[in-house]
């Protein structure tokens, strides 16, 4: 009997604890949609968590940030039964990481200026800065591999990623003064003009200079 409920006390503990923590996040995340990078005390202040509970699961307004940002758990922007077709494939990848940055824009901005104002041994934690969408866009092009090779194509990937995600859309928006549904299409267009120029002049191989 002592064993039950100890065992239900741990249970119990662990999951107040997940609770809470993820009571913090939401407050963070409803700041950050509302137009606030929100402190720990701010998140704990929203969540109704004393601030001494919130600083033992976010020591930092960084840690804080980092655990806000949306899961980005897929391990591609194709559908199941994708078409074979290199440009549709790669319009496809585009569409759809575009369409989930506009849906977590607040977050995906606030993660931007982290990975700007980061030291550059802490940037590799970022997402931004984790590849996905390389990964992403890779797989869109790899039946070129064979005509491009693995150099050529990876600096198309890297071209292709340049003119895509939030980086383009905060510069677009913000600088160019387009509507995001503008600034979509034209990032969509770009990469479909990399991939095209791509056939016949292939990216510049890196002289690492």
């Amino acid at each position: 009997m002592g064993t039950m409920s100890t065992s239900y006390e741990v249970g119990g503990r662990t999951a107040q604890k997940e609770r809470t923590r993820a009571a913090l996040i939401a407050a963070a995340r409803d700041l950050i949609t509302a137009g606030f990078t929100p402190t720990v005390e701010d998140a704990a202040e929203a969540a109704s968590i004393s601030r001494t509970t919130a600083y033992r699961y976010f020591s930092s307004q960084r840690a804080l940030l980092l655990a806000a940002h949306p899961e980005i758990g897929a391990a591609s922007m194709l559908p199941t039964h994708a078409p074979d077709a290199i440009e549709a494939r790669l319009d496809l990848v585009v569409d759809n990481f575009s369409a989930m940055i506009l849906d977590t824009e607040a977050q995906q901005r606030t993660m931007l200026r982290l990975s700007l104002e980061a030291n550059p041994s802490d940037r590799g934690e970022l997402p931004l800065r984790q590849g996905r969408a390389v990964g992403w866009i890779t797989e869109a092009l790899e039946g070129l591999r064979d005509g491009l090779g693995d150099q050529h194509l990876k600096q198309l990937v890297l071209s292709i990623r340049a003119t895509i995600g939030i980086e383009a859309i905060v510069w677009l928006v913000d600088v160019a003064g387009l509507s995001r549904s503008d600034a979509v299409a034209l990032t969509r267009w770009s990469a479909q003009a990399l991939l095209r120029h791509a056939a016949h002049d292939p990216p510049p191989t890196p002289t690492g200079k």
